[in-house]
């Protein structure tokens, strides 16, 4: 299980006015969500909350029916980010990025060689895998956060903007891959600006200035 539920919740940064307000919505495994609008509309920032890196103001976020009350807690249900901003580390290469990940949430090192293979050539970057971060290019980079995010096998996947940098055709290779996380059960969650991108989910919740516009309450 991995059903993610949102309720009535609002999101903000220290004292300012919140970013998001009255979003609701549930995700069930199997499903792929698509979350949409423009820069500033707040993906970053519901994603981040569905994370448990940013705690509601008000309303709260479940999985399974339980309160979500922090990161350790959402690693601990299975919950995988995989940030706009890769948060890949310069000094480790593609493969060493995701093995450590691996180790990290409890996988064995056989576990971490064979998962980091796995991804790595699902990606398209087996002859990437021992390359330092700094030495692949943007796109490269992106597709090896997915492939840490996938290496991860998560109950809940997040995934914001992770086709930004990418062409068409690795583009239409990690909404695939996505779609094949819901297909062996995941709960997906994917952030774009991309209506393309966004039309290949199965359902989308579009946020303007802060606020749901799509599907209305």
């Amino acid at each position: 299980m991995g059903t993610l539920t949102v309720e009535d919740a609002a999101f903000g940064y220290g004292d300012g006015t919140p970013v998001l307000s009255g979003v609701a919505v549930t995700v069930r495994p199997g499903e792929v969500l698509a979350v949409t609008g423009t820069s500033g509309a707040g993906k970053s920032t519901l994603l981040r909350a569905m994370a448990g890196l940013l705690a509601p103001r008000s309303g709260k976020i479940s999985v399974d029916g339980a309160p979500l009350t922090g990161r350790d807690h959402a690693v601990s249900l299975g919950v995988v980010l995989i940030p706009q901003d890769n948060g890949l580390a310069a000094i480790l290469t593609a493969a060493e990025n995701i093995s450590v990940a691996v180790i990290a949430t409890g996988g064995s090192p056989a576990d971490a060689r064979r998962r980091t293979s796995e991804s790595l050539d699902a990606l398209g970057l087996s002859g990437q895998a021992n390359q330092l971060i700094d030495e692949l290019s943007g796109g490269q980079q992106q597709r090896t956060a997915v492939a840490r995010g996938l290496a991860l096998r998560g109950k809940i996947v997040l995934a914001d903007e992770v086709t930004s940098e990418l062409d068409a055709a690795n583009r239409q290779r990690v909404l695939d891959l996505l779609r094949a996380e819901a297909a062996r059960g995941a709960t997906v969650v994917f952030a774009t600006h991309d209506p393309e991108a966004a039309a290949a989910c199965d359902r989308e919740l579009h946020l303007t200035d802060g606020v749901v516009t799509w599907p209305r309450p």
